[in-house]
C-alpha cells in the first residue's frame, strides 16, 4: 500500500521558486514554457506569471510540429525558397533555436517526456543527428516531483525527488480531485 503525500498551494509556490532559481543558477532562460496537459498546465501558468515568460500547452499524445521546429531551429524558408521546394534545406545554422522549458507536475513513469523526445524529431527532420544537441541544451524538462525510478532520467529541473520503488508514494496536488469542491451547480 502506498502512502499519500499532499502538497499545498504554498508548497507549489516554493517548488516553482526552486525551479526558477535552478534555471537562474544555470544562466538559462526559456523563450517560452510548455505545460503538458493536464498536470503541467497549472505549474506552467504559475511559472509563466512568476517569470513573465509566455506559456503554451501541449496535449499528451498531441504532436506539435511548430514547437519541434522552434526547438530544432528549423525555418520554413531558406534564402527565399520554401523548404518544400528546396532540394536540401539549409539547417546548418542553429542560431534560430529557441529555448523551451517543458514542465509537468510529476515525472512518474517517464512515458510523457519519453514520448515528447520521440515525437518532436518525428515531425521535424527525423533523421537529423542534430536532435541529439537539442535535449538538455535548448530544450529542458522540469517537474515539481521527479520519481527517480522513472524510465526518463533527463529531468533538468525538479523541486522534490522521490523513489516509488523504495517508498511507494501517491502524490496529490492541490488542483486534483481529492478535495471536496462542492456542487457544480
Amino acid at each position: 500500500m502506498s502512502k499519500k503525500v499532499y502538497y499545498s498551494w504554498e508548497d507549489i509556490g516554493h517548488m516553482l521558486m526552486s525551479i526558477n532559481n535552478l534555471m537562474s543558477a544555470d544562466g538559462w532562460r526559456p523563450d517560452y514554457i510548455v505545460g503538458v496537459t493536464r498536470g503541467g498546465l497549472v505549474p506552467a501558468v504559475m511559472l509563466s506569471n512568476l517569470t513573465g515568460i509566455e506559456m503554451h500547452a501541449l496535449g499528451k499524445d498531441e504532436s506539435n510540429c511548430w514547437m519541434a521546429e522552434n526547438a530544432f531551429g528549423y525555418e520554413s524558408e531558406y534564402n527565399g525558397v520554401s523548404a518544400e521546394d528546396a532540394l536540401v534545406p539549409d539547417v546548418t545554422a542553429m542560431d534560430n533555436r529557441m529555448n523551451i522549458l517543458i514542465i509537468d507536475d510529476i515525472n512518474d513513469s517517464g512515458k510523457t517526456f519519453d514520448w515528447i523526445k520521440r515525437d518532436w524529431p518525428s515531425v521535424c527532420l527525423p533523421h537529423d543527428d542534430k536532435w541529439d544537441t537539442v535535449w538538455g541544451e535548448n530544450v529542458r524538462f522540469a517537474t515539481l516531483v521527479d520519481n527517480d525510478s522513472s524510465t526518463f532520467g533527463d529531468v533538468d529541473y525538479t523541486a522534490v525527488e522521490i523513489n516509488k520503488v523504495d517508498d511507494p508514494t501517491w502524490v496529490v496536488f492541490p488542483w486534483e480531485g481529492e478535495r471536496d469542491y462542492g456542487s457544480a451547480d
